[in-house]
């Protein structure tokens, strides 16, 4: 007679396994509604007074980059044809001055963030760079996303905090199936979609309709317990880029807002 072979972790494992999901509770985290989709889920703040901290990628970011200067960035023959005839003054002229300062290249701004809670479930990242406004929201579960309207520089963002695979508690089973360092409501994962096309770097290198922006906020305290994040920015754009551009913006917490200094958007 065939015998059915255990399966590649062993009984011990599967134990194991059944008792992290029992741990779990019923599904929502409490019986009878849904889970908490934003403020009331956090682990983590996020809000307050940040400056950026420009650890890497200074050329780029400190200054305005010469045309031609596309280090850096995975872009293919048409995104190049349309860098390569960029010009500050049309746009400029034009009041496109806010193409490098939309949702996949407005982290990337040398500035300060301000960041609130709009609502319970909607945060609001204000730069001063640039004056933009950018509003995630969080959705709650059989809540539909707010009609969308027209394409914008920050376009829509769709916010979660990031927890760890379905029926996986945490770090319980350390063995490839744990979620991604900083998981479990620590960290925050922003899709934004519906983005007006506009720039990746402010020497004209462009970004289309069909760009989408992932990003990954991660909190932590440095050895004198200051508050950082680390924002990891992933952009894909099948009309201009030839894979994701991956990118990782550091920004460190302020006492107050007594440096906050908003500019208008600017082409140089």
């Amino acid at each position: 007679m065939r015998t059915r072979r255990a399966g590649p972790f062993g009984p011990a494992l599967w134990i194991l396994f059944a008792a992290s999901l029992a741990a779990q509770g019923p599904p929502g985290g409490r019986a009878g509604g849904p889970p908490p989709a934003g403020k009331a889920a956090a682990r983590v703040d996020f809000t307050g007074n940040w400056v950026a901290v420009v650890s890497e990628d200074w050329r780029w970011r400190m200054i305005t980059p010469a045309r031609g200067d596309y280090a850096n960035i995975p872009i293919n023959a048409a995104a190049r044809k349309i860098a390569d005839t960029w010009d500050p003054a049309k746009d400029q002229s034009a009041g496109e001055a806010c193409k490098a300062y939309a949702a996949p290249a407005i982290m990337r701004e040398p500035g300060r963030l301000q960041i609130t809670w709009q609502d319970d479930n909607t945060l609001k990242i204000e730069t001063d760079a640039g004056m933009q406004t950018r509003v995630l929201r969080f959705v709650v579960p059989g809540t539909p996303l707010p009609a969308a309207g027209e394409p914008t520089w920050q376009g829509t963002s769709v916010a979660r905090w990031e927890g760890p695979p379905r029926g996986i508690a945490g770090s319980t089973i350390p063995l490839g199936l744990g979620a991604r360092a900083g998981t479990d409501s620590r960290t925050l994962e922003v899709t934004t979609t519906r983005i007006r096309p506009g720039y990746l770097r402010k020497n004209g290198v462009p970004f289309s309709a069909e760009a989408s922006v992932t990003e990954y906020f991660d909190l932590f305290k440095d050895p004198d317990g200051v508050d950082w994040f680390v924002v990891t920015t992933i952009v894909r754009d099948p009309q201009f880029l030839n894979g994701p551009w991956v990118t990782s913006s550091h920004f460190k917490k302020e006492p107050n807002d007594a440096k906050w200094k908003p500019m208008p958007c600017s082409t140089r």
